[in-house]
């Protein structure tokens, strides 16, 4: 099993990212799994820590990412789910983690190790 799980979800040629609070780096939203917790509801419960207000509706696991980072040399461990519709405000739950929500052009944007390499597979330029 992946160690954490991640949304992926699009809308008018933009994507839904997070910015980390401690190093304001941009992500696609999600975290780390729980013992005994399956992947979907991981990032359900993630979600729902995160972004209180959105509403997901169905998710498709797009991939199971095992990998060394070329950069960071970090172990990656995610699965990755992509949403077919995503709809609610934007508001911020966990304020200690995340600064800031958007919905942002997926290119020109300081991104997480992981999360540049979800978006260089899913958004080729």
């Amino acid at each position: 099993m992946a160690k954490s799980s991640k949304l992926v979800a699009a809308k008018k040629g933009r994507v839904l990212l997070v910015r980390r609070r401690h190093d304001r780096l941009w992500m696609f939203p999600g975290g780390r799994r729980r013992a005994a917790e399956s992947e979907r509801r991981c990032l359900r419960r993630e979600i729902g820590e995160e972004l209180p207000k959105l509403k997901l509706g169905q998710v498709k696991l797009w991939k199971e990412v095992k990998a060394r980072n070329r950069r960071s040399g970090r172990r990656m461990s995610d699965a990755i789910f992509v949403a077919k519709k995503v709809s609610g405000r934007l508001k911020i739950g966990d304020k200690k983690e995340i600064d800031k929500a958007a919905w942002c052009k997926p290119r020109g944007i300081r991104l997480t190790a992981t999360s540049r390499y979800i978006r260089d597979k899913l958004f080729p330029r």
